[in-house]
């Protein structure tokens, strides 16, 4: 996998983008962030996500509880604690 780095307007963190298994794929790492850093470049890294098949993933240093509120109702999200006690955050656009 290559991951090629994109551009977002407004971000203060890389992102990052690949694809895998059909998806398309964001990605930003915020564990070194501190807030409101990892949740405004989230709100910002939530308009790459334009059809279903694409993915943004996040890295986290816990759990972004307070994030959860503020995304649209049309995006979920899947947690996983990794390893190492960190978090890894995907958002999705559902679909009705």
């Amino acid at each position: 996998m290559s991951k090629k780095s994109v551009k977002l307007e407004g971000a203060t963190l890389p992102f990052y983008s690949y694809k895998e298994d059909g998806l398309t794929f964001y990605e930003y790492d915020a564990r070194e962030c501190q807030p409101p850093e990892p949740m405004v470049n989230t709100i910002k890294g939530l308009s790459f996500l334009k059809t279903p098949r694409d993915r943004l993933v996040g890295f986290f240093f816990h759990e972004p509880f307070p994030l959860y509120q503020r995304i649209p109702l049309s995006i979920s999200h899947e947690a996983k604690e990794l390893e190492d006690g960190d978090f890894k955050i995907t958002f999705k656009l559902e679909t009705s």
